[in-house]
């Protein structure tokens, strides 16, 4: 069999939501939201979490004017998810 056949994995798309995906996903982890894939756990990393919605935040500051009314409904739902999430939790552990 040919070596580039068999090596042959899904290039992922290249579009805008390739690329702040991982970045929400990551925060849902570190929210507790969804089990780390690697720990096959789920726990709460709050200030790693807070880093990764201010990461998208700064996508958002970057990118303004430039995305499309889908990228940017999907940026803009994102945040507020992770957001609202994130302030649940942080009320809870100051609680």
């Amino acid at each position: 069999m040919d070596e580039k056949k068999q090596n042959k994995e899904p290039m992922p798309l290249l579009d805008f939501s390739s690329l702040m995906l991982p970045f929400y996903t990551q925060a849902l982890i570190k929210l507790g939201q969804i089990t780390d894939p690697i720990t096959k756990k789920q726990s709460v990393n709050l200030e790693l979490a807070k880093r990764l919605i201010d990461l998208l935040d700064l996508l958002k500051t970057k990118t303004q004017g430039n995305l499309n009314p889908n990228e940017e409904e999907l940026l803009n739902q994102s945040l507020y998810q992770l957001k609202s999430i994130y302030l649940g939790k942080s009320k809870d552990s100051t609680a």
